[in-house]
């Protein structure tokens, strides 16, 4: 209800805010009150304050509890801009957006959610209002060194224009001072931007990408047949996957997210989960295995995962690797078809080498 009423809000708002814009303004009773910097701003930051509500919008339907206080804010903004602007779509924008306010604090307990945001996104959109502050105040103290700075909205203005590299021109130093200042603002602006765009953005690219990786995965995870499952992330896993490589489809079932990611840019299959899972092992499409291979660090994992796999596809081969030598028995039990004892072996093969 509050987000619906929230996106509902922002969409008045923008378009009260365009109206507002292309065609000459209506004047009410606050006119006489209303400075005319506001007066002649008034459309563009209606429309801004639009943008933003539906970002808040969008955050309340997943309540976030930074969501929540945007919108509380902005709300009474956008009754005061309708009271303004006067425009056919005012009305409904201060009724709606008063309806809003005290919906959002009725439902106040609804939105506990934290926004998720890391210290290094909280640090990056810091560094951006912290630039454009610092280009504003000294812009406008610097104002009588640079051409066509009269006031605060000038000044922000040019920090925006340069901080972002577009730069119109219009704004120019007439002094020492004032080029050495508009450096460091476009330095600062351009790297703080920078870092932004890749702090913000990155990991909603990255969620967008992994998810489509996903479903690519799992449709190749429907298709396999008569692989080889690997179960476990121990010293063996690696060696195995080397030889495995270019010699038959396999898949790695891990708890190691780092090892699935490795694995997945050099074009293996991994699953993330518990090797002894049964929703895992499904996943992994067990069912059309030629072979399971239980190499996790310990024997109690190794004979979960042997359990596990002879339950559900009980005509699959399990080999299994034992850690410790009196576990051998415990592994076949289990139902694992072969046991190896990989110290036994190394040491037979030292003897054998030795003799030769």
């Amino acid at each position: 209800m509050s987000s619906l009423l929230t996106l509902s809000v922002g969409v008045l708002a923008i378009v009260t805010g365009i109206l507002h814009i292309s065609y000459s303004p209506v004047l009410t009773v606050l006119e006489p009150f209303v400075p005319p910097l506001v007066q002649s701003a008034i459309g563009f930051s209606s429309a801004l304050t639009g943008f933003v509500l539906l970002a808040s919008g969008y955050g309340l339907n997943q309540g976030y509890r930074a969501a929540w206080y945007v919108a509380v804010v902005l709300l009474p903004l956008t009754t005061i801009q309708g009271l303004v602007q006067a425009s056919p779509l005012a009305f409904p924008l201060v009724i709606g957006s008063l309806i809003a306010v005290a919906v959002l604090v009725i439902q106040r307990d609804q939105f506990n959610n934290s926004s998720g945001l890391s210290t290094a996104q909280v640090a990056a959109g810091g560094a951006v209002l912290g630039v454009q502050a610092y280009g504003t105040v000294g812009a406008f103290t610097l104002r009588d060194e640079f051409t066509n700075v009269d006031t605060v909205l000038d000044a922000f203005y040019f920090t925006l224009v340069t901080a972002s590299t577009v730069g119109y021109g219009d704004i120019t130093a007439t002094t020492q001072t004032t080029r050495l200042f508009a450096m460091t603002v476009l330095i600062l602006g351009t790297a703080s931007f920078a870092a932004a765009i890749g702090v913000l953005l990155g990991p909603l690219i990255e969620a967008r990408l992994a998810a489509g990786l996903g479903r690519i995965q799992t449709r190749q995870l429907r298709n396999l047949q008569d692989h080889v499952l690997i179960l476990g992330t121990g010293e063996l896993t690696q060696p195995m996957v080397s030889e495995l490589e270019g010699r038959t489809e396999f898949v790695v079932v891990t708890r190691d997210q780092p090892l699935a990611d490795e694995l997945t840019t050099r074009g293996a299959l991994a699953v993330v989960g518990d090797p002894s899972d049964e929703a895992t092992l499904q996943r992994a499409n067990i069912e059309e295995a030629a072979a399971v291979i239980a190499a996790t660090p310990t024997d109690a994992e190794d004979v979960l995962g042997a359990l596990t796999t002879d339950a559900l596809a009980p005509d699959v081969r399990i080999v299994a690797a034992a850690t410790n030598a009196e576990n051998v028995s415990k592994l076949r039990r289990a139902g694992a078809d072969i046991v190896l004892d990989p110290s036994y072996i190394g040491a037979k093969l030292a003897i054998d080498a030795a003799d030769a």
